[in-house]
């Protein structure tokens, strides 16, 4: 086959970014864990707000915030993918679905310890000890 036949038909910006937004919510739709993601992102927000933390201290939180919730996304889309396979148990994807888990705690663990470096760092500060 040549390789005009599997060209896809091209999309405006704004199609693209609808595409994703979309995905967005199909992403969050359903999906327990995002609410404990959106709560904890929610509050270290807040605790770097009140906190006044530094610029660099902020990208860095935000960083991994996004990090942790496009880990997320990318675990409920192979799960999505999932169940459009088959509904039967296969041990192949189950071991897919194991990766996309483990990728999200792998994340999530790396986010608490910058976290928890920021803000220990910062109520040092904020309290004299160095």
């Amino acid at each position: 086959m040549r390789e005009e036949e599997f060209r896809l038909p091209q999309r405006s910006w704004i199609k693209k970014f609808g595409d994703a937004f979309r995905g967005v919510k199909k992403g969050v739709r359903g999906q327990s864990s995002f609410f404990v993601h959106f709560f904890t992102a929610a509050a270290v927000v807040a605790a770097a707000t009140i906190m006044k933390v530094s610029l660099v201290e902020w990208c860095v939180l935000l960083l991994c915030i996004a990090l942790v919730l496009t880990a997320e996304m990318f675990n409920s889309g192979l799960e999505s993918m999932g169940r459009a396979i088959t509904d039967e148990p296969d041990a192949h994807l189950g071991g897919a679905l194991d990766i996309g888990s483990a990728a999200v705690l792998i994340a999530s663990i790396g986010a608490a310890t910058v976290g928890t470096i920021v803000f220990v760092h910062r109520l040092g500060q904020l309290i004299g000890w160095w």
